[in-house]
């Protein structure tokens, strides 16, 4: 029996409109603990809305270069947890032997990137040293296809019209058609479900895709995107200085500012036909 939706929580609030107070239901975005373990060792606790959790755990795996592809996961499984507080709340990936990673170095690795923020040239550094291959230079989308992908996203966001509190990332091919979309309140989490998503499908690299994202496209975005073989990325809001300097080295194609018939080229604008 399909179990209950955990990503929309349910509360009593007080709303004043115009000088009246009154009691109304209001839904809220949830958000709860994932943790992601390979085998029995623990390798990260993100917060995130539940629901895609192994796309979730798949993507997160995939675009740290922590497997170099799909053919290097054993299994994903979702676990009860430790206590009815963590149900739900675990992922365990088992990994072919030769993919196992040294636990020390992950350790050191993600205790710098959480407490520097990856910032500046040794960010761009680590990316560089993952041999990551530049995007499909062949690639083209026009001009008139990209600004009509940020209402299919917003008419798509299920979630988010429920509860106005959630970020999506969605992948479209070149004719605008949507493949996915997947929501979080994490922006980085929703990017790493729907690579996850594409990586569990086979259809990784995306080389002919284009990725789009609420909010703002930030540095996590735009490495993630590389590593999936994205062409493409737009955001309806502003991206990063590092973001953009990743884009420019690694020849991404990095849109922000994608509104209305308005947009903004920061990097590969002769991917864009008529932009």
């Amino acid at each position: 029996m399909p179990t209950k939706s955990r990503s929309v929580d349910l509360t009593q609030v007080s709303e004043w409109d115009d000088g009246k107070l009154s009691r109304k239901d209001d839904y809220l975005a949830a958000e709860e603990p994932l943790e992601i373990r390979i085998g029995d060792d623990p390798l990260s606790v993100t917060m995130r809305t539940p629901g895609h959790d192994i796309e979730l755990a798949a993507g997160f795996l995939f675009t740290e270069g922590l497997v170099p592809g799909r053919e290097a996961i054993q299994s994903l499984d979702t676990d009860q947890g430790d206590g009815a507080e963590n149900r739900g709340n675990l992922v365990v990936a088992r990994l072919k032997p030769d993919a196992a990673p040294d636990f020390e170095k992950l350790r050191r690795h993600f205790f710098a990137n959480s407490s520097c923020g990856i910032c500046g040239k040794a960010s761009i550094d680590a990316v560089r040293s993952r041999t990551l291959r530049a995007p499909n230079p062949e690639f083209r989308l026009d001009a008139e296809t990209l600004v009509k992908l940020p209402e299919l996203l917003r008419a798509s966001q299920e979630t988010f019209g429920r509860t106005g509190g959630l970020h999506a990332a969605a992948l479209f091919t070149a004719r605008g058609e949507m493949l996915v979309l997947r929501e979080d309140i994490g922006r980085h989490n929703a990017v790493d479900k729907v690579i996850g998503w594409a990586l569990l499908e086979n259809h990784v690299p995306l080389a002919d895709l284009v990725l789009l994202v609420s909010g703002r496209g930030g540095f996590e975005i735009v490495q993630k995107a590389i590593a999936a073989g994205l062409p493409v990325v737009a955001s309806v809001s502003a991206p990063s200085g590092l973001a953009v300097r990743l884009a420019r080295e690694l020849g991404l194609t990095l849109v922000g500012f994608l509104r209305g018939r308005r947009f903004v080229i920061y990097s590969g604008a002769e991917r864009i036909a008529g932009g």
